[in-house]
């Protein structure tokens, strides 16, 4: 399958690997999540793939092809993560994500769970996303809501997507923005609150 596995990464049970995967240095690929053990769950990396220097990957993924990680790139269990996805570099992808085709997401985002990343969406280097209302309340873990990000909507640097929010296709988020409420497809926001201050057809380009 001529795959590139460094001596001294691990490569837990039930992993399933494509062709042509490079797995770097110190990397962690099927480790059981809490509650389960050691090949319980079924991984798969799709051909053409290279995980970077120690990036750690849990049991019970489904990735596709051409997909990279930066360093340390954390991604927990049970994820559906599509072809040609790219994350980057100490980001944080939590457990119960779907992530479409086309992703990229830049260094040091954080992705909770139940969010849901769409076809060809952008995330800049320090976007955050939530997904807990109220934190730490008795009913927190059970009142979980992603933010949904629409196909081909882009999320500028450093900014942070409140619970359930949908930001809609092709939109646009401006740099440090706080988003409260959902924003339109083609809407272009920014700010704290984010509001809308044109549309995609008014840019420049």
């Amino acid at each position: 399958m001529n795959n590139s596995i460094a001596d001294n990464a691990k490569i837990y049970s039930n992993v399933k690997l494509g062709k042509n995967v490079v797995i770097e240095d110190y990397c962690i690929i099927g480790i059981p999540p809490r509650g389960k053990v050691d090949g319980e769950l079924e991984t798969i990396i799709g051909d053409n793939s290279t995980i970077r220097s120690h990036t750690v990957i849990y049991a019970g993924n489904k990735i596709g092809n051409n997909f990279q990680t930066g360093n340390k790139a954390n991604i927990r269990e049970e994820n559906n993560i599509g072809n040609n996805v790219s994350i980057g570099t100490l980001t944080v992808v939590e457990h119960h994500v779907e992530i479409e085709d086309n992703v990229r997401i830049h260094t040091q985002a954080f992705v909770p769970e139940y969010s849901k990343l769409k076809n060809g969406c952008w995330l800049g280097p320090n976007v955050v996303l939530t997904n807990a209302r109220y934190p730490l309340s008795p009913n927190a873990k059970h009142e979980l809501f992603g933010p949904l990000v629409e196909e081909g909507a882009k999320i500028g640097a450093n900014t942070t997507l409140l619970p359930g929010v949908v930001i809609g296709k092709n939109a646009l988020v401006g740099a440090g923005s706080v988003v409260t409420k959902n924003v339109e497809s083609n809407d272009v926001v920014a700010g704290n609150p984010a509001r809308k201050i044109k549309t995609i057809q008014n840019l420049p380009y």
